[in-house]
């Protein structure tokens, strides 16, 4: 696989390349990375990506300090089924 092609954040598109790039201008923490690319932003908010991006940052850099302010997860304001959606109960 090429490394361009690897989503790191699957709802919103973000190639480890975007990371690359991210990191490279001066991004380290997940919030600036979040921030710059994008990831952890999409439907799921990071519930699929936050753990590999975090880990991707310290793998990085393993002496960095960890990030203070990690990504929270955002549950949805309240939860709805399908069922809801599909007759527009929402």
């Amino acid at each position: 696989m090429n490394c361009s092609s690897m989503i790191v954040c699957r709802c919103e598109e973000v190639t480890l390349v975007q990371l690359e790039a991210a990191y490279e201008s001066g991004c380290r923490t997940s919030r600036q990375l979040k921030m710059k690319t994008r990831a952890a932003m999409g439907a799921c908010q990071g519930r699929v990506c936050k753990q590999l991006l975090e880990t991707w940052i310290i793998a990085k850099n393993p002496a960095s300090p960890r990030d203070p302010e990690l990504l929270p997860y955002r549950p949805p304001v309240r939860p709805v089924t399908f069922g809801q959606l599909e007759k527009g109960d929402v």
